[in-house]
């Protein structure tokens, strides 16, 4: 690396130099320093001085600060001020940024990101599988939402006033999707898509609660047996293959039906009234939505829990416990927007700074 000049090199002592032999030892670091570029601008050959729209102003900010103060927002960790504080440190106090400067920032990305955004919906609609999740947020105290989509090199994020059946047929991507949606028996999302599989981590805990509760052993056989099935499915996976044969996946769906009438025998005998009717809706759902939780036995394209969507909404549930939500619905459009882009960058193993800065430079990032 220091050959290629990929970094500033330094050499300094310990010591005596005397002779030839010594021990290297390396300190890898960095340094963050303010730099200005004066730019003179010429008039036309009628003397005319045509100054571009990002130079209005005397003085601006360039595409590395604010690259940095969107990537620090997008971590949902850190208020404006308090970002806005931190690069003024890192630059000795010589940037002065206010919360304001951030906020414009970030707005300015939101903005430029909209031509990367729809290549990722375009790209979002070919793929066969997405999971899907929501979480709740506030804006100026009132519930809202946000949504996302995920696939392997993708994820994408929709601001959402709510999570009812009319408000997700307001998501474009949503009514234009034709493949199968993994979510977390979301009912009103089976009026999406062509197919739908049921999250089975959900599905595991609620029987734990269920053993917990009822202290019937179906729920805990049929925890086993899901346990089971995916971890068979990962040994087929593992040797090429890309779903059971006929006969293995009846013997498993087999099973799973014996469970479900065995667990509505014991629920007859199940004393708590609370833990009873808890247990009979549990069962219920189970024996309708059998063939969506055990769709990952039939095509192994289709993973056994949405995991992926849930752990790509932490960012989202991070920033609302540190700022409590957003002032303005567009304040949340922007954070859904800004998230789009970095979350995909990042999966995407592309350089996260470089491409933010080639944004706000005007260049999409995202093909």
């Amino acid at each position: 690396k220091i050959r290629t000049g990929e970094y500033r090199h330094e050499i300094r002592t310990i010591g005596k130099a005397v002779g030839n032999r010594y021990i290297t030892k390396y300190v890898l670091d960095l340094e963050v320093v303010p730099t200005i570029t004066e730019f003179h601008i010429y008039g036309d050959k009628r003397g005319r001085i045509h100054i571009p729209k990002e130079y209005r102003s005397d003085v601006t900010y360039g595409p590395s600060v604010k690259a940095l103060s969107a990537v620090l927002y997008s971590e949902g960790v850190m208020s404006n001020d308090r970002i806005a504080a931190f690069l003024n440190a890192a630059s000795a106090e010589r940037l002065k940024l206010s919360a304001g400067s951030i906020y414009g920032f970030c707005r300015r990305l939101s903005e430029a990101s909209v031509e990367s955004i729809s290549h990722l919906e375009n790209h979002m609609l070919d793929q066969e599988v997405a999971a899907t999740d929501g979480t709740t947020v506030r804006i100026n105290g009132r519930q809202a939402n946000i949504r996302n989509f995920s696939v392997k090199d993708t994820v994408i994020y929709k601001a959402m006033k709510g999570k009812t059946l009319r408000e997700l047929g307001e998501i474009d991507l949503l009514r234009k999707y034709t493949g199968t949606l993994i979510h977390d028996h979301e009912t009103a999302l089976y009026h999406f898509g062509t197919g739908h599989g049921e999250c089975n981590v959900h599905l595991l805990r609620y029987l734990r609660k269920n053993t917990e509760e009822a202290g019937n052993p179906w729920s805990q056989k049929m925890a086993e047996l899901l346990i089971e099935m995916n971890r068979e499915r990962k040994k087929q996976q593992e040797e090429g293959k890309s779903s059971f044969h006929e006969e293995r996946v009846s013997e498993y769906e087999k099973r799973y039906m014996e469970l479900i009438q065995k667990g509505c025998e014991e629920n007859k005998n199940t004393h708590h009234k609370y833990a009873k009717n808890e247990e009979k809706a549990l069962l219920k759902r189970m024996e309708k939505y059998r063939e969506n939780h055990l769709l990952f036995l039939h095509d192994f394209t289709v993973p056994f829990d949405n995991n992926m969507s849930e752990r790509d909404l932490r960012k989202a549930k991070n920033r609302e416990k540190m700022a409590g939500g957003f002032r303005k619905e567009s304040g949340n459009e922007m954070y859904c927007a800004i998230l789009t882009v970095i979350e995909t960058l990042k999966r995407r193993n592309m350089g996260l700074l470089e491409n933010v800065k080639k944004l706000f430079m005007g260049t999409p990032a995202i093909f």
